[in-house]
């Protein structure tokens, strides 16, 4: 386990989970797609890497598991959102299609 992944054990951490879910209760992406659905995870819009003032001040949005492990990685790994407006068009504003 690498050492930050200790960080999610803290009293610290779980108090600014539960309080981000219990603000945000709706998954963020899911959401923005017209889509109703749980969140069950604090996400860092930042990645924070170990960083521990992004850790515990950083930016925060609720999501659910599958857009945290699916389109959340995507997006970090590529830079852009997947996911689509009614249109068809890439609802991401840094996809190409929207440059």
């Amino acid at each position: 386990m690498s050492k930050h992944k200790s960080l999610y054990n803290t009293k610290r951490w779980k108090d600014r989970r539960k309080a981000q879910l219990s603000q945000s209760p709706i998954c963020k992406f899911c959401e923005d797609l017209g889509i109703t659905k749980a969140a069950k995870v604090a996400d860092h819009i930042t990645p924070h890497r170990g960083d521990h003032e992004l850790f515990y001040y950083g930016p925060l949005q609720s999501l659910c598991w599958t857009c945290h492990s699916g389109a959340k990685q995507r997006q970090e790994n590529t830079g852009v959102l997947v996911g689509g407006n009614d249109k068809g068009y890439p609802s991401d504003p840094n996809h190409l299609w929207n440059k």
